[in-house]
């Protein structure tokens, strides 16, 4: 969710505490000051997870605090791994093989970063891979895998656990 407050001490302790209350769990806050915010305000983002049924109490502990709530949005692909793939991606249509991870409807490619030295050679890239659950990442990487043994790529993965 972003909020807007005003720009003094104590103002986004003011906007944390309801969230502790209601049962939330804070996973990031972003803070940073925007031109196009008056001097007076604060414009806070907050990434969260709160039990379900506790948003509207939330929003009201939050008016009572003075503090603005502008945007909620609700994120359902909360797991991400970074991995990198090597071969002739253009020749191989990288487009079929993101089609082919966001066709799962659990799992999509966010981010992608192609580098080509030359037609011929090899080119890599950089892809992102979000999911909603940690089996369907892991079903993600299967199927990813699978594309590249098909079209002769080498997929190398991070060391942590998706």
């Amino acid at each position: 969710m972003k909020l807007e407050m005003k720009d003094q001490p104590g103002q986004l302790v003011a906007a944390l505490k309801p969230i502790s209350a209601v049962g939330g769990n804070i996973i990031a806050v972003i803070h940073q000051r925007e031109a196009t915010t008056p001097a007076e305000a604060l414009d806070v983002q907050i990434v969260l997870e709160l039990p379900e049924g506790r948003l509207e109490n939330l929003l009201e502990l939050l008016r009572e605090q003075g503090v603005s709530v502008v945007r909620i949005g609700e994120e359902r692909l909360l797991y991400e791994c970074t991995l990198i793939m090597i071969g002739h991606l253009m020749h191989t249509d990288i487009s079929d093989t993101v089609d082919r991870i966001d066709r799962t409807g659990s799992a999509e490619v966010t981010e992608l970063s192609l580098v080509m030295p030359a037609i011929n050679s090899p080119s890599s890239a950089r892809i992102t891979i979000r999911s909603t659950t940690r089996p369907e990442m892991k079903k993600a990487i299967r199927l990813l895998r699978e594309v590249a043994q098909q079209k002769e790529l080498l997929i190398v993965e991070p060391l942590e656990d998706a």
